[in-house]
């Protein structure tokens, strides 16, 4: 008793492998969680981590560089003697390419390098996260193979492991993600959290019967949005006054609220929302976005028009010239003319809107294409609250120190510089543009 009582005096620890701009801890934050430590390679992702979490010892560095001695220095640092959560996806680029299942395949090196922390950390539980074609065609047996790996040094695993799509959750987008469990032989067993939304149907006696309600729909998230000019070239904030935050957009409010209560409190220097920032489009372009209908790809520039009462197609991000200089196809406004806004990619990703990203269009949009949706990580970490010993209505929620603005606007030469970086680490954009 005595026990749970000092326990309860702080959050539950996680650290978040692999976190990019940081959706995933910002999902475990708001679970209840404390994210210590997160381990990010690209600079101006890493800056960006840093910028919204502030207290988290951010490491910008291949993770296999990153000795697990180098953690535990950190957590001891921090008074900190076990790990409750850790969590992390290994970017999946090279899963497509995979010709052998085995774990030890160098190609795998990443998912290894998970393994190896889990192995040297001894976290209570941790979640795997991943693109769902893991598990089909020739790479089913990859799957198997880990599970295995994780038996091999204490851990069990939820067998068969699970696609969850964020949808299903309160994300209005239709993104579907390999979530995989795992637990330490001495902790209970987590359950996958269960859905809050489900896809509607055609069937009106499916409707009545259902006690769910239907996913949402693109408006239910941008409506109050759709009034307000996007910038141009310079984004110069919004003021929250201008939004409306009420239904499933009160979750988006300024302050932490809704399903973000037991976030910590940041400190802002100004209460602007940022991140309203499109492109400028040919006239011809256009014409084509006026033209197609809403729910529907547009056959020239192959981008999806949002449907309003309809989930936002899965967003993605762009990728660098070792990778094909991709631009990430941004989906256009179901009432706009228009590709839509940084901010409103974020919203359709469940981020709320004092989360903040790059100020550029494209390391924003990438940002949030590479993320986990909070909303979706928060429901799959909070399913494993209880099972640690903490009572939520008893989670402390702490006042952080304001950030450096700076951190957002920062080139990759000046994110290395400022990191300690090689300029090198991540690949060139090539910035040949899509024709829009």
């Amino acid at each position: 008793m005595n026990q749970n009582k000092e326990r309860q005096k702080r959050r539950p620890i996680a650290i978040d492998l692999f976190s990019g701009a940081g959706g995933l801890s910002l999902g475990i934050e708001s679970a209840g969680f404390e994210v210590v430590i997160s381990i990010e390679i690209d600079p101006v992702h890493s800056a960006i981590h840093n910028y919204n979490f502030p207290n988290c010892a951010n490491i910008c560095r291949d993770i296999s560089n990153v000795s697990s001695e180098e953690l535990w220095n950190i957590l001891n640092d921090k008074d900190i003697n076990e790990v409750d959560l850790l969590a992390g996806g290994p970017p999946c680029q090279g899963f497509s390419q995979m010709g052998y299942r085995h774990i030890e395949d160098p190609r795998n090196k990443l998912v290894f390098e998970y393994v190896r922390v889990v192995r040297d950390i001894k976290p209570r539980y941790f979640i795997f996260e991943n693109v769902p074609g893991i598990v089909s065609g020739k790479h089913k047996g990859f799957i198997e193979d880990l599970c295995h790996e994780f038996i091999q040094i204490g851990y069990n695993t939820i067998v068969p492991v699970l696609i969850l799509n964020a949808a299903d959750f309160g994300v209005a987008q239709n993104r579907s993600r390999l979530i995989l469990l795992g637990w330490r032989k001495d902790m209970p067993k987590p359950v996958y959290p269960g859905v809050l939304f489900e896809k509607p149907t055609a069937n009106s006696k499916s409707r009545e019967l259902s006690s769910l309600p239907p996913w949402l729909g693109a408006s239910d998230v941008l409506s109050d949005l759709e009034g307000v000019s996007v910038f141009i070239g310079k984004d110069e904030g919004l003021s929250p006054d201008k939004l409306e935050y009420c239904g499933p957009r009160s979750n988006f409010s300024f302050h932490p609220n809704g399903v973000f209560d037991l976030c910590h409190r940041r400190t802002f220097t100004q209460k602007l929302i940022y991140g309203h920032l499109s492109s400028t489009h040919t006239e011809q372009s256009i014409v084509r976005f006026k033209n197609v209908p809403q729910g529907v790809v547009e056959p020239t520039t192959r981008l999806f028009k949002l449907h309003p009462y309809r989930p936002s197609n899965t967003l993605r991000a762009g990728t660098d010239s070792k990778r094909g200089a991709h631009t990430a196809p941004r989906p256009i406004h179901y009432s706009h003319p228009r590709c839509i806004s940084i901010r409103e990619a974020a919203r359709l990703h469940s981020f709320p809107d004092w989360f903040q990203f790059h100020r550029t269009i494209w390391h924003g949009h990438r940002q949030i294409g590479n993320s986990v949706p909070p909303l979706l990580a928060k429901e799959i970490a909070q399913s494993l609250i209880g099972l640690l010993g903490y009572d939520l209505s008893k989670i402390p929620v702490d006042n952080l120190p304001p950030s450096d603005p700076g951190l957002l606007s920062l080139t990759m030469h000046q994110a290395c510089n400022l990191l300690g970086v090689c300029k090198d680490v991540i690949g060139k954009r090539n910035r040949n543009k899509l024709n829009t």
